[in-house]
């Protein structure tokens, strides 16, 4: 097997808890040779902890090293490292939010077809095994006519101390003020100038809601039209009805529970003789699956329920093997660029539905 030399971008807590173990895990796959994080301490540790040969603070350093493939897993935006990741001809990963404006994601498409590389998105719900088995149900499905979406979201420090993630405070603010300087420039393209809790709404849509976004598109294909949408909870909640070509609608909630241990995020979609159930587990957690539940009549008239077993590899882990195969083995990306740009543009739906209280058709 080819293994695809690596490096890291970001040593924070999704590196720590996911990526980081789950590339030393995939060590046939994937050969990890150097991480970067603007904290020295962090990337001098993440090196150490996980057995890795080098670190630096400048993800220049990381290009011009000899990896094939980079992972970009730090704070937000991530546009300027996978723009410049792009031009020196490395395979991308990009954790979720790949970015928050449509200029952005038009410029890295366009970078990633110059450098004719592989860019995959960081959408790993698609790849968990409960996904792709409910999947397969709906699509059997003659029709479907609702569906619906509910994630309750704790503080992810609730989740986060069951693990031994390094933290530091050695950067300095100045060091950080690019990056907000470039958030805000993206935001204000996306969505323009608008109340603090649209504000909030809009980078929780971004960068915990997009999961359900995503995963509802791959699973019955994007809506036609953001009917409503509601923000309350100084932008802490958020509630959307989609309306569907086939006259389907869905309902789909988001609402910070800081204080509450238990995570919920469950899509449901219901047809006229069955409905499945896909529940998923918290990003910050290992070995816990997701769970199906199908319900229906069969052809004797009999109502069931099932709930299969699921395979024990982790989403993160499958979505790894998928990028090392587009690589070694050009399989078409199941998450490319393209398709994050129409969850990026359905935010931005979102926000405007909001904004000017009336509904948007979506392209």
């Amino acid at each position: 097997m080819n293994r695809v030399r690596i490096g890291v971008v970001g040593c924070g807590a999704v590196a720590q808890v996911q990526h980081l173990p789950n590339l030393k895990h995939l060590h046939r796959e994937f050969e990890v040779s150097i991480v970067c994080d603007l904290s020295h301490g962090a990337a001098e540790a993440a090196a150490k902890r996980f057995h890795i040969p080098k670190f630096v603070t400048n993800y220049t350093e990381l290009l011009d090293s000899d990896v094939d493939a980079v992972l970009l897993c730090h704070g937000d935006p991530k546009t300027e490292v996978a723009l410049a990741a792009f031009e020196a001809g490395k395979h991308v990963f990009i954790e979720k939010p790949v970015c928050f404006s449509l200029q952005e994601i038009d410029a890295m498409v366009n970078a990633q077809q110059k450098a004719g590389t592989v860019a995959q998105a960081g959408y790993m719900k698609v790849h968990d095994p409960a996904f792709q088995l409910a999947k397969q149900e709906v699509d059997k499905m003659e029709n479907y006519r609702f569906v619906q979406i509910n994630h309750l979201h704790p503080n992810n420090s609730l989740h986060l101390s069951q693990f031994d993630v390094q933290r530091f405070d050695d950067v300095a603010s100045e060091a950080l003020s690019p990056a907000r300087s470039a958030r805000e420039a993206a935001r204000k393209d996306a969505i323009g100038d608008v109340p603090p809790q649209v504000e909030r709404a809009f980078y929780l849509l971004s960068g915990s809601m997009i999961h359900d976004i995503y995963s509802l598109r791959v699973m019955v294909g994007s809506p036609s039209e953001v009917i409503s949408a509601e923000v309350w909870a100084e932008g802490g909640g958020v509630n959307i009805v989609f309306a569907y070509p086939n006259g389907a609608r869905c309902v789909a909630t988001w609402v910070d529970l800081p204080d509450l241990w238990d995570f919920k995020e469950t899509l449901e979609i219901y047809g006229r003789e069955k409905r499945v159930l896909v529940a998923y587990p918290t990003g910050f957690s290992r070995g816990i699956l997701s769970e199906v539940t199908i319900q229906g009549i069969d052809s004797d008239g009999t109502t069931y329920r099932k709930n299969p077993a699921i395979e024990w590899e982790s989403a993160f882990v499958r979505e790894l093997r998928h990028f090392h195969a587009c690589i070694t083995e050009g399989v078409t990306c199941y998450t490319p660029l393209e398709s994050a740009r129409k969850d990026i543009e359905l935010i931005i739906n979102i926000v405007k539905c909001y904004a000017n209280r009336s509904a948007v058709k979506c392209d």
